[in-house]
């Protein structure tokens, strides 16, 4: 199993983070420890002091595929999910700085939240999803789908070319605006179209 994650794919986070807007999505891995064990709180790690909440939509690959076409992608997932990507903004910014990979930043331990899991037949439009964030029930990010840079099937169509998709791995689809830092004590609810998927404290 592997965590596929794309950065940059909603320009107003772009912008918030004044990056230069990709001509093609932006893909780092994150390992299977990276996920956040269920009922377990999020404890900010010791080697940064400014980790943040990113939201993001994922996708459950159902079926193996390599080289895949965006009008055949829909097949190739029936379960779509939210969680979170933590980052650790200082060292990103640190390892960006030096051209460096971003992996100590982005992959490490309880680093991907990943919450319920539900049918994707259960909306009407995967392109006009709403997905929210709460802080200790303040609304922190709000986001859509049809926002994304490139949607769902796209990202699959783009990322089989790399890596071949195997059944279990998920794709965090990326952010949009509102990324922020978390403190000791945070409770961090996150929500697709009304309907909560997650639920966390931070220690």
């Amino acid at each position: 199993m592997k965590l596929i994650c794309i950065g940059r794919n909603y320009t107003d986070h772009i912008e918030e983070l004044e990056n230069e807007k990709p001509v093609e999505p932006v893909v780092f891995l994150k390992p299977d420890t990276a996920i956040l064990l269920k009922k377990q709180p999020f404890f900010i790690p010791d080697f940064s002091n400014d980790v943040h909440h990113e939201v993001e939509v994922l996708v459950k690959i159902n079926k193996v595929g390599k080289y895949i076409d965006r009008k055949f992608a829909h097949k190739y997932y029936d379960q779509i999910s939210l969680g979170i990507d933590f980052t650790a903004r200082d060292l990103q910014q640190k390892l960006k700085g030096k051209g460096l990979p971003w992996e100590t930043a982005k992959a490490f331990d309880g680093a991907a939240v990943i919450g319920k899991w539900v049918s994707k037949n259960q909306f009407e439009d995967l392109n006009n999803l709403n997905y929210s964030l709460k802080r200790n029930e303040t609304t922190v990010q709000e986001g859509n789908t049809k926002l994304m840079l490139w949607k769902i099937d796209e990202l699959i169509e783009f990322v089989s070319k790399y890596f071949t998709l195997k059944i279990g791995d998920v794709i965090f689809t990326g952010t949009p605006a509102g990324v922020g830092a978390v403190q000791a004590n945070d409770t961090l609810e996150g929500f697709i179209e009304g309907e909560q998927f997650f639920s966390i404290r931070v220690k």
